[in-house]
């Protein structure tokens, strides 16, 4: 029995038809995972399957109803979105049963020891040690997101559970966990919609697969008659070589970062050092400690003690003004929350760190503007409509190649990338590694922070280790075996 379907699913925006003609339906106790490059119309086929699009044309059936034309059954289907969607300043609780009414605490007042009290059994059915009276922002990232996951199987309502890519910040423990509790609401009869860049988790954990590409869907199978490379080459319309490596080949002796003893939140005594032209890489486990160390060296954190030196100078730390002006950028993790503004449009997020480079006398040059746009779209090859797309409508992988794109005009001489391919598709990573590499043969310093060993030993000339805010192992990327990267990030030789 389908539970949800989607029949003959068009829909269109201005300059492009994002998804066309898609069937695709879901049955009670399977987990059917979509899949699909960034720009295939996931994003907007989600957005259709909870009722936040009205589809140009074709129906979504929910318990054999017209669900386009009675928005009350979109109720059934609950949504847990990829970014994390809490309020930081409530209790745990609160974020778990909100809103009130559609999960038993109607009326004015609410009572909260009662939903302290019914709060427990979620939390430790998810494997949630926070307690339901402590604030969302005091607990880690990893539980805030099985905290945001847990919250969309509350509602006793819902028949279908839509899972967008769920364990983008989650350990491989977290993942484990959060996948006992997935093949849980299987058993329960829940209809699992899953949906991830990770190929190994969807052979995990699904049941059948659907692929987009270009807005249409171009595949489906039960995973059990696939493999890997099948996927990949319904994803991507060509079989990708999973040997290729993307270490630079320019790597100097010319020492250009030097860190010494750097402490601060999180992290002790960290030292190492950057050549020009090489990309070191930085693996440890979610949580060691690997980004507070790089935004101390880039001043958004405070550094405790130590020093910084870049080409020899001595480096001026916790002011990130100096860090940009200077040559050193770091490219955050959290994409949509610290690197874009979302309802600018395209041109806008290129230009506005660029403002005063673009001046002429005091106004701003509109010409200059555009040929910084136009030079970034070319040179990274951005796939948007107009360059006055608001960019949330970009996929992330051409959001990426925007920030880098316009990084580039402040001349870095280091650029840190952390977790530089989070949420972007295979097709897409290998483009964002060639971006990588062919910076550091120019000569830039590249640190790279990755949570996939896979991404770590293709890209990285150098593996530094981190493993409970303290550096436990240095490694030349060619000469090291896998199992020697893993046991030190899961501190086997930390003493």
């Amino acid at each position: 029995m389908r539970v949800l379907e989607a029949k003959n699913i068009t829909k269109r925006f201005p300059g492009v038809i994002a998804l066309e003609d898609v069937d695709i339906s879901f049955e009670p106790g399977k987990i059917h995972c979509i899949i699909g490059e960034n720009g295939a119309g996931k994003s907007t086929l989600v957005k259709i399957l909870t009722g936040v699009y009205t589809p140009d044309e074709g129906k979504v059936i929910i318990d054999n109803r017209d669900a386009t034309a009675n928005k009350k059954l979109f109720e059934k289907v609950a949504y847990v979105p990829q970014e994390l969607d809490l309020f930081q300043h409530m209790t745990v609780a609160e974020n778990l049963f909100m809103p009130f009414s559609k999960t038993g605490f109607g009326g004015l007042l609410v009572n909260k020891k009662e939903l302290f009290k019914k709060a427990k059994p979620y939390l430790e059915k998810f494997q949630i040690s926070a307690n339901p009276e402590d604030l969302v922002k005091d607990i880690s990232v990893s539980e805030q997101q099985l905290l945001q996951i847990a919250h969309g199987t509350v509602n006793a309502y819902s028949e279908i559970i839509l899972l967008d890519e769920p364990t983008t910040s989650l350990t491989s423990n977290d993942t484990e966990r959060l996948f006992e509790v997935i093949r849980q609401l299987k058993s329960e009869n829940k209809a699992i919609v899953f949906i991830s860049h990770k190929l190994e988790e969807i052979f995990d954990l699904g049941d059948e697969i659907t692929v987009l590409r270009n807005g249409k869907k171009v595949a489906y199978s039960e995973l059990k008659s696939v493999d890997i490379p099948w996927v990949v080459k319904q994803m991507t319309g060509k079989e990708l070589d999973k040997n290729i490596k993307y270490q630079s080949e320019n790597v100097t002796e010319e020492l250009l970062l030097e860190v010494n003893n750097l402490s601060g939140e999180r992290f002790t005594d960290i030292s190492f050092k950057l050549c020009k032209g090489e990309i070191l890489g930085f693996s440890g486990l979610v949580g060691a400690g690997r980004t507070e160390i790089m935004q101390a060296i880039f001043g958004y954190l405070q550094a405790w003690s130590g020093s910084v030196t870049l080409e020899g100078d001595k480096w001026k730390l916790g002011d990130t003004h100096y860090s940009v002006n200077n040559g050193l950028i770091y490219i955050p993790e959290e994409r949509k929350q610290h690197g874009i503004l979302p309802s600018l449009s395209v041109k806008k997020n290129i230009t506005m760190p660029l403002l005063n480079k673009l001046k002429t006398f005091l106004f701003i040059s509109d010409k200059k503007e555009q040929k910084v746009t136009n030079e970034v779209i070319e040179s990274y090859k951005v796939k948007t409509a107009t360059v006055n797309t608001e960019i949330k409508f970009l996929s992330g992988g051409n959001q990426q190649k925007i920030i880098i794109g316009r990084s580039m005009y402040c001349k870095p001489k280091v650029l840190i990338f952390d977790e530089p391919t989070k949420g972007i598709d295979v097709g897409a990573k290998e483009e964002i590694y060639k971006i990588i590499k062919e910076l550091a043969e120019e000569g830039i310093g590249i640190i790279l922070i990755s949570s996939e060993l896979d991404e770590i030993k293709k890209c990285s000339n150098r593996i530094i280790t981190i493993y409970d805010g303290k550096k436990v192992g240095e490694f030349e990327t060619n000469s090291t075996e896998n199992s020697a990267i893993i046991n030190s990030i899961m501190g086997v030789t930390h003493s």
